[in-house]
Parts: structure tokens; sequence; C-alpha cells
């Protein structure tokens, strides 16, 4: 179960649900970390999902403030949550190396599609080689701690894996 809201309460109330209605080994994930950022972009044109009036940055957060970062991931983690996020991944580093620093739950990094779309058409342009690119976005990210990637670079990887 993974809520994207980031709304106080939530993770309890889901993990409380779960657990009362049998499911006590389903895991949740929190968005403990999710940023009003500007990598965003490509995917909400891509899925239509702009908001049609206001914006998301009223629950996501200011990028300026890591200690806000850690408030959350901590008391998502108090609210129950197996597994904390941290959204985007590439700007945020240093985010998720705090958090594997801070917490001993697995940290999860959403290499989001403003970061898939930069590499795909700086390599469509010849100005960058894309495996490589690639490569070594996803190795930084783990470098950082990141336990789990979510990224849009999952079947290029998935395809480079098969052909050896």
């Amino acid at each position: 179960m993974a809520p994207s809201a980031m709304m106080d309460g939530q993770v309890c109330a889901i993990r409380e649900a779960l657990d009362d209605a049998g499911f006590e080994q389903v895991p949740t994930m929190a968005y403990s970390a999710k940023y009003a950022s500007a990598f965003y972009g490509p995917f909400r044109e891509a899925a239509e999902s702009t908001p049609k009036f206001g914006n998301r940055k009223s629950y996501q957060m200011s990028y300026g403030s890591p200690e806000e970062a850690l408030r959350e991931m901590e008391l998502d983690l108090n609210e129950g949550a197996d597994m904390i996020m941290v959204k985007p991944a590439l700007a945020y580093l240093d985010i998720i190396s705090l958090a594997k620093a801070n917490f001993n739950v697995p940290i999860v990094a959403y290499n989001v599609g403003g970061e898939y779309s930069m590499v795909k058409a700086s390599a469509q342009n010849g100005w960058i080689d894309e495996k490589t690119a690639i490569r070594e976005i996803l190795t930084g990210i783990k470098r950082a701690g990141a336990d789990l990637i979510i990224t849009y670079f999952a079947k290029d990887i998935k395809s480079w894996l098969n052909q050896t």
C-alpha cells in the first residue's frame, strides 16, 4: 500500500484498517518526502493529470528544508509505515542519504518522469550516451542509500539485461 497524498494520519488509518481486516502482512510505503518539483511535468502532461485548478504544492514539500523531510519521515514511521520514499530522486540524493543514516527501514527513491525525459531527450539529440547516463544515475541513487528504486528506466534496464 502506498498512499501518496502526504496527509498526516493517513498511514496510521491505512495501517489500522489493514490490520483490522487481517492484512497485517501487507506493507505500507509512505511518500514521506514528496517535493513540489518541476521534474513531474512530463508525466503530468502525458497522463493529462495536471491540476484543473490550483496546484499540488499545498501538500508537497519545498525543496529548501531537509529537517522537514526528516520530521515527515519520522511521523510516517511512527504511524506504521514500513518503507519511506523520497520523490523525485536526483535533486534529493542528500535526502535519501539522510534517510538512510537516520532510519532503519527500506528507503525508496522515485526517479520521476522529468528525470527520465531529460536523459531520453538528451540521448535522442546525441548529447549523451543513454546507457551510460542511466547506469550512472541509478548507481548514484543506490550509492546515496536507496534500497529500492522506482524508475521509468526499468524496461530499458530489463532489455539490456536480457541481451547479455
